[in-house]
């Protein structure tokens, strides 16, 4: 009779690049592997300058993958830290920093059953759609396990209100900003 092995557990393979979305994306990821009783890999992707075949056809390029992959890793850490306070999650699992596409990625990563990919799900205009795919959209379109997509933060919100009226240096209505603050849940 042929040895049967225990399922390995359940991962949240989360996208982390840094950016109020994806940070917002690792809390949620950390709830729900606590909820499920799963693993939390927080993974940041990066590619070199160029993007990976620039750096395929450069020889130089294979030497200073240290140097490139050096921010990436501290970007990692940063995030780990603005969310834990620390770089221990308290979760099992593991924090990946890889060479690649960030959708691709993510899912060649989460190829266990039970895996879940967990992405922040920004709002974006056409133009920043046109220049930057994104790689929720990616990991809804093509993976093969659940994908979870993280509104962002009502605070992230107003704070990119706050930003354009800054910008565009308009006063700051007052009444505007109760009422805004006024909507926003109590755990926020």
């Amino acid at each position: 009779m042929p040895e049967s092995h225990p399922p390995s557990a359940a991962r949240l393979v989360v996208g982390v690049s840094g950016s109020p979305g994806s940070l917002t994306a690792l809390v949620r990821a950390a709830d729900e592997a606590r909820r499920r009783g799963a693993e939390l890999w927080p993974v940041l992707a990066w590619e070199p300058p160029g993007g990976t075949l620039a750096a395929r056809r450069s020889t130089a390029a294979a030497i200073v993958v240290e140097d490139w992959e050096r921010p990436a890793r501290e970007r990692l850490l940063k995030a780990l830290r603005d969310v834990f306070g620390g770089t221990d999650t308290g979760l099992p699992g593991q924090a990946l920093v890889v060479q690649g596409v960030p959708g691709p990625a993510l899912m060649r990563i989460a190829d266990r059953e039970g895996d879940v990919i967990v992405v922040g799900a920004g709002r974006r205009g056409r133009l920043r759609r046109a220049l930057w795919p994104s790689v929720g959209r990616d990991c809804l379109a093509h993976a093969t396990c659940p994908v979870l997509a993280v509104p962002p933060s009502p605070l992230q919100t107003a704070l990119e209100a706050a930003h354009r009226r800054n910008v565009l240096r308009l006063r700051l209505d007052t009444g505007r900003f109760e009422r805004e603050c006024a909507v926003l849940p109590p755990s926020v």
